[in-house]
């Protein structure tokens, strides 16, 4: 059975944002008991074409072999290292207000391996409070607390404003990764990798495609 080639070549970003979901649906197949399962089947659950999930799946060396199907647990397994889910990450949250709280309170990071170490807001009457027994501390605690946590990821929840000032910081701190909800696009250091997840553009989307719909 192959296993994971060295990630020599850029892999396109397509590829990667199916990812998640392969993992996802596999992870749903194993937890039913499913063994195997071909291209084809895996195709009709997620509707991506069986072709799609070979070549997607041939940018990491391959799996499985043709007549054989693939193994669901160890494909699960493997797709997860590739995401770096073999390993735990610790972070951080900055913005401890409804949506911060709502990010903590999630079980299921947990369950991947993605740790709420901190949680940091400029509100005094936030501070001392507990999220899932984690203290709101104050701002000026976050530079020390990322350097003696070893912190590799930190969740901006807070206004477009103080986003850049903020993520200025987190880049003089060592932090890897920000996860960032903010309403902007942070300028960071190439070396700092940034998700951003902006809630009202993807609602925007959706309304795109209702209005579309309407039209047919």
């Amino acid at each position: 059975m192959e296993s994971i080639k060295e990630l020599s070549k850029e892999i396109p970003q397509a590829v990667i944002s199916r990812l998640p979901r392969y993992f996802r649906y596999l992870g749903e197949l194993k937890d039913e008991g499913v063994t195997r399962i071909s291209s084809k089947e895996l195709s009709n659950l997620m509707h991506v074409t069986a072709s799609q999930i070979r070549q997607d799946l041939n940018q990491f060396g391959g799996f499985g072999q043709q007549g054989y199907g693939y193994n669901v647990e160890y494909l699960y397994h493997e797709i997860g290292k590739i995401l770096g889910l073999d390993k735990t990450h610790k972070l951080i949250l900055i913005g401890a207000g409804n949506l911060g709280q709502a990010l903590v309170n999630y079980m299921n990071f947990q369950r991947r391996g993605f740790l709420f170490c901190g949680i940091f807001d400029n509100n005094p009457a936030l501070c001392g409070k507990k999220i899932r027994d984690i203290p709101v501390q104050p701002m000026e605690n976050l530079e020390r607390f990322v350097k003696e946590n070893d912190i590799d990821i930190a969740v901006l929840t807070i206004p477009k404003t103080s986003a850049e000032e903020v993520a200025g910081i987190l880049s003089e701190c060592g932090i890897r990764g920000i996860w960032n909800f903010a309403h902007c696009d942070l300028s960071v250091p190439s070396h700092i990798q940034v998700e951003n997840v902006h809630l009202s553009e993807s609602l925007m989307k959706l309304s795109f495609r209702l209005k579309s719909d309407a039209r047919i």
